[in-house]
């Protein structure tokens, strides 16, 4: 379980980075070659002004707009995030895109690929039956400072501002509605603001859509996602909608109540319910096995990659969550993209971590190590509000060079959660059951679920960690999410400028990729030893033993009947070739269960086991 120089080659690491473009390039590929020109055709028609305030049409590639019949927009809230985030996408679970300076002029939503979606529905303003082929999509612009507020008494209201298409089944709008959150005063008279206030709670919101009505638009069933995007625009001279159905496009023209060109640097897009009411937003539910493809494309006046932050606004959701490999920034634009599916079961995060089995580290960056260490360790760190930490037990007298977590912790604020053999639950101290699917709720903003026998931690910031545990014998598999990305990852799971062939000791030194079993285990593995005063692990006792192994360990290392059954598991199973070694060395030390955590598991950037 370490790096072995004479077994690295100049050439393998070549082939390692080689990989790695071949993945991005794979990621960044349109799907047509006719994409990139349309994508050119509706930035600009985006950004083409407007003959009036009105409703419009273009189609492709005419920079033209003309002027069509305006319809009706609904009368429904499409209310801000609130409460427990969920484990599927939306009520503040989602990511987007943070431009790194100024402000966002355009924001485009679209979809790369939509695979096995047949079918959708949804109720109506969170209310009713479900109607086939009833959703919104959403491009929502952060919260911010609006001076829309300046007759509210709470100098904590914000300004919000949604571009909304809405199809319900039978036929589809494009609109905007606006918001002042937390307003908590009588809303502004004459303008057509309407009051709102989430059940039990007595703040005050205003809302309203954009005057003279909705650009209509056919009905849009669910299996025509891939070919819808949506745009806003919003500038100090107006703002605006859009909504593209492959070569067509439909823009109404928005009353730029909120100024949200002097506050939005966020967006979010996605497709959700169909609105929501006072207890919160509706559910858009998608066939079991569906899975898209996200991208948010932003226009700020810059290129430089927009920051990923694992956050949303509304409170409308879908039944898919965060799927695989972890959201990457493309050009053009530039964009965020993501993947989400119904079998994804992962936290929404912007770059994600593990450490499983016995023990196999794969840090934010992709880098894949073994690391069979005995004691308490720090696993991740971004900064006074986040970190984890995990306990290392050896598996002696039977495998007494390899080790597996045996409790994990992690301060999210100035919240600690800890899981303890058993599993037991403590929270700042004190032992705490919980429900499968209820979350617990803290005043910190911190959630904690129980999922399919898996603890799932998160923060506001996105922050995530699941600790999942396994008995007989006992040890966990721990999933770490970053919120936000790219952002600075300390700890084993950590590379310093997120760069995959280097690793970093607590004191500063950095390591070249592979390293020699002394380096790893004395000087940057022990660097990273929890002394018992910096210790979240106390709740799961206080008496650590520290020790390393005294050889590497490998399947290779392995009797070779015990190697050839593990293998053979993991095969069966349909592991990828970069994970079997790995994968035959849980199942010979930990048995055929351990195999699971490696099915659809994505190869790493770069293995530094070989």
């Amino acid at each position: 379980m370490t790096f072995n120089r004479t077994r690295r080659t100049r050439t393998m690491v070549l082939g390692a980075m080689a990989l790695m473009t071949l993945l991005a390039s794979t990621l960044w590929a349109p799907a047509s070659a006719a994409q990139p020109a349309r994508r050119d055709w509706q930035a600009g028609i985006a950004a083409a002004p407007r003959p009036g305030r009105g409703c419009y049409t273009a189609t492709y590639p005419r920079l033209a707009w003309r002027t069509v019949r305006c319809a009706t927009a609904p009368e429904i809230p499409q209310p801000p995030h609130r409460g427990p985030r969920p484990l599927v996408i939306g009520n503040g679970s989602d990511i987007a895109a943070r431009v790194p300076s100024g402000f966002i002029s355009t924001a485009i939503g679209s979809f790369d690929s939509v695979v096995n979606v047949t079918s959708e529905s949804g109720p109506i303003g969170n209310s009713g039956p479900s109607i086939a082929n009833a959703y919104t999509l959403q491009l929502n612009t952060n919260f911010f400072a609006s001076t829309a507020c300046a007759g509210s008494p709470n100098p904590a209201c914000q300004g919000w501002e949604q571009f909304v298409y809405g199809n319900d089944g039978s036929s589809g709008v494009a609109f905007i509605q606006y918001w002042l959150l937390q307003y908590n005063a009588p809303c502004p008279a004459g303008v057509g603001w309407n009051t709102f206030s989430f059940v039990g709670d007595s703040d005050i919101y205003c809302w309203k859509n954009n005057t003279g009505g909705a650009v209509g638009v056919p009905n849009q069933p669910i299996t025509n996602l891939g070919s819808l995007s949506l745009s806003g625009q919003a500038t100090a001279g107006g703002d605006s909608v859009t909504l593209f159905d492959g070569a067509t496009a439909y823009t109404r023209v928005g009353d730029n109540a909120v100024n949200a060109a002097v506050g939005w640097d966020t967006a979010e897009f996605n497709v959700f319910g169909y609105g929501g009411n006072s207890a919160g937003g509706g559910t858009a539910s998608f066939n079991p096995g569906a899975a898209l493809t996200v991208r948010t494309r932003t226009i700020y006046g810059g290129t430089a990659a927009p920051i990923c932050v694992a956050t949303g606004f509304t409170a409308e959701k879908n039944n898919l969550s965060f799927g695989t490999p972890a959201p990457v920034w493309t050009p053009p634009g530039p964009a965020v993209r993501f993947v989400e599916d119904t079998v994804g079961g992962a936290a929404t995060n912007c770059a994600a971590a593990t450490t499983i089995g016995d023990v196999h580290a794969h840090t934010v960056a992709g880098l894949a190590y073994d690391f069979q260490a005995v004691g308490d360790f720090e696993l991740a760190q971004t900064g006074p509000d986040f970190e984890v930490q995990a306990r290392h037990v050896s598996g002696a007298p039977t495998w007494p060079n390899a080790s597996v977590n045996q409790a994990v912790a992690t301060r999210m604020g100035g919240t600690a959660v800890a899981v303890c053999g058993g599993p037991r639950l403590v929270v700042d101290g004190k032992g705490v059951q919980i429900r499968e699917g209820k979350p617990l709720s803290l005043p910190s903003g911190v959630d904690i679920w129980l999922t399919g026998g898996a603890y799932v931690v998160t923060d506001q910031s996105g922050n995530s960690v699941r600790i999942t545990p396994h008995s007989a014998p006992d040890y966990m598999d721990v999933s770490v999410g970053v919120g936000t990305w790219p952002t600075k990852v300390r700890g084993l799971l950590g590379n310093p400028d997120n760069n995959v062939q280097l690793l970093e000791a607590s004191d500063g030194t950095v390591f070249q990729v592979p390293l020699s079993f002394d380096d790893l285990y004395y000087r940057y593995g022990d660097s990273w030893r929890v002394t018992p005063t910096d210790s979240l692990l106390a709740p799961c006792g206080t008496k650590v033993e520290e020790s390393n192994p005294a050889k590497p360990f490998f399947a290779q290392d392995l009797d070779p009947k015990l190697r050839e059954r593990g293998m053979s598991i993991c095969r069966q199973a349909e592991v990828q070739d970069a994970w079997i070694d790995a994968c035959t060395l849980d199942v010979a030390v930990l048995g055929e269960k351990a195999a699971a955590v490696y099915v659809g598991k994505p190869p790493p950037v770069l293995d530094g086991n070989r």
